[in-house]
């Protein structure tokens, strides 16, 4: 008979996790807030992914968070020798992003000013995962300052955050909703 798989350990109960490999580090380490931050910016693409009417966003959108997830991963290795197991990120993966990006400003008008979050839920959701993709991208290049970022994981982060930018503009087209754009008043 199979063994029962449980999803708590009670390993962590000390402030303890493992990285993919098995190493056990404390929680707060810059690699696990890495990860985790990609974990985070995954999962509210689910949310964006759930609230998208475009099926072609929503294909991209899932794949996105299939790279994400191999991104997390990859993020996670304790060791080259863990990280030559696991899938990789590659070039392709980022110029996917890009000529999505394309495909989409063929269709909008010329930035003109800077453009506030808001007008509709779903533009605002789009915003919000483009801060958390920063944020991602934040956490990474902090943990690359202790040990190799991963090849291709800020960029992707990097790409990704313009494309959420554009998404929520392409979004706004698709729902037929003004863009709030910040015209400042002039003093």
């Amino acid at each position: 008979m199979d063994k029962e798989f449980k999803i708590y350990t009670k390993g962590g109960d000390h402030g303890k996790t493992s990285l993919t490999g098995g190493t056990r580090v404390n929680k707060y380490d810059l690699q696990v807030e890495a990860y985790g931050s990609i974990d985070e910016l995954k999962s509210y693409l689910g949310l964006v992914y759930d609230y998208a009417d475009d099926m072609l966003s929503k294909r991209n959108l899932l794949m996105i968070i299939e790279k994400l997830f191999i991104a997390e991963s990859m993020v996670s290795a304790d060791s080259p020798k863990s990280l030559a197991k696991l899938p990789q990120l590659s070039e392709e993966d980022v110029a996917f992003i890009e000529k999505d990006i394309d495909r989409m400003n063929k269709v909008l008008p010329t930035l003109t000013a800077f453009i506030l979050p808001g007008g509709h839920p779903m533009v605002s959701h789009c915003h919000i995962a483009r801060t958390i993709c920063r944020r991602a991208e934040r956490a990474c290049l902090r943990y690359g300052t202790e040990k190799e970022l991963p090849e291709f994981v800020g960029k992707y982060l990097n790409r990704l955050s313009d494309y959420l930018f554009v998404l929520s503009r392409y979004t706004a087209k698709l729902l037929n909703v003004d863009e709030l754009l910040w015209l400042p008043e002039k003093k």
